[in-house]
């Protein structure tokens, strides 16, 4: 196996985004995906039965376009890499059945790895961008996640310093959208919703941002308090037969997310003496989340690192360049005994890696 430049091929099905991406080494070659987000607009939300077939339809003819964009065949593949988790269960199990039988049938090596985790290993996919230094305060932001870690080495020491306690912020961002009557996904909706609104008309509360909340929950999230807030305060109106606000609303609560997420990411960089954040994940798209977090982070003496937003959402592109790190590192592959785990931490980079027995 070529270990300097692997050609790796990856398979993402941890939600709704069946995503396969080849990369040769830290170039990436193709991000192809398929999503089944407007097969779940109708229901508001990410139904898993229905985004697992959804995988299942679009797994093959997937994996077609990323190898004829890319221009190389299977065999060319130096390695095959999946997401074994975290994400939906039955999600992930199309996922990992699809790459282990494509790599024991093509004889190659297969790496099963960690889906937050590869979130990060997008930084290193940006041609324009310096290579990522180590260490690094990385804030993921997704519909299904909330996570800040610190990265001291992206194969060997992921720290989780704190999680969404509730709501993840992107699910948040759906349910206000579903309060407003605004459609799903939520996110992109509440950010044009919010263009023409006044941020500071309505002061919505801050999850876990009390002095009270430190000691515990210093780098915790917490949005559910969040939503409901938003959510009494339109009914209060609604009851005093009152014009709803659409546009201050939206920039109000998106406002309070933001502040809470680029607080305590930049508090965690001060902590932990890191000058580097790194952000990732689909929520990344929200306009005002990039320019507080550039602006504070400049503020803060903080270089703030934020990927090709084709590459923050769920996608291939991350697994293979994730895998591909691995193999260069001189990392072993995979054994076949792993599976899809939903709940996978995010300490374990690579699950079931060869030889973990005997000497890990």
């Amino acid at each position: 196996m070529n270990r300097t430049e692997p050609l790796v091929l990856g398979i993402e099905s941890s939600c709704d985004e069946t995503g396969i991406g080849i990369v040769r080494g830290r170039t990436l070659l193709s991000n192809t995906i398929a999503s089944s987000m407007d097969e779940h607009a109708r229901y508001g939300g990410v139904i898993p039965e229905i985004a697992a077939r959804a995988h299942l339809e679009a797994l093959q003819p997937t994996i077609e376009a990323a190898l004829a964009e890319s221009g190389v065949t299977l065999d060319d593949l130096d390695a095959v890499a999946v997401t074994s988790g975290p994400g939906l269960a039955g999600a992930l199990m199309v996922g990992v059945g699809a790459a282990k039988a494509l790599a024991v049938g093509l004889g190659k090596p297969l790496y099963a790895v960690n889906h937050l985790v590869g979130h990060i290993a997008a930084d290193i996919l940006d041609d324009s961008a310096e290579p990522l230094e180590y260490p690094t305060v990385a804030l993921l932001v997704s519909g299904g996640h909330t996570s800040l870690l610190l990265v001291r080495d992206l194969t060997t020491d992921v720290e989780l310093l704190g999680e969404t306690m509730d709501d993840a912020a992107g699910e948040a961002f759906d349910k206000v959208a579903r309060l407003l009557g605004l459609p799903y996904p939520g996110g992109p909706q509440i950010d044009r919703a919010a263009a023409d609104g006044n941020p500071t008309a309505i002061r919505f509360p801050r999850g876990l941002s009390r002095a009270s909340d430190m000691a515990e929950h210093r780098y915790d999230f917490s949005f559910s308090g969040l939503k409901t807030a938003v959510a009494r305060w339109v009914e209060q109106k609604s009851a005093a037969e009152e014009e709803i606000p659409i546009a201050d609303v939206a920039a109000s609560f998106r406002e309070a997310v933001v502040d809470v997420l680029v607080t305590k990411a930049l508090d965690a960089c001060a902590q932990y003496d890191v000058p580097r954040l790194l952000l990732g994940g689909g929520v990344i798209a929200n306009r005002r989340l990039r320019e507080v977090a550039l602006e504070r982070g400049a503020k803060a003496g903080v270089t703030v690192r934020i990927p090709p937003l084709s590459l923050c959402t769920d996608n291939g592109a991350m697994i293979a360049g994730l895998a591909s790190e691995l193999i260069m590192s001189g990392r072993e592959a995979s054994t076949l005994a792993f599976g899809a785990d939903s709940t996978l931490p995010v300490t374990e980079i690579q699950v079931a890696p060869a030889g973990a027995g005997r000497d890990g």
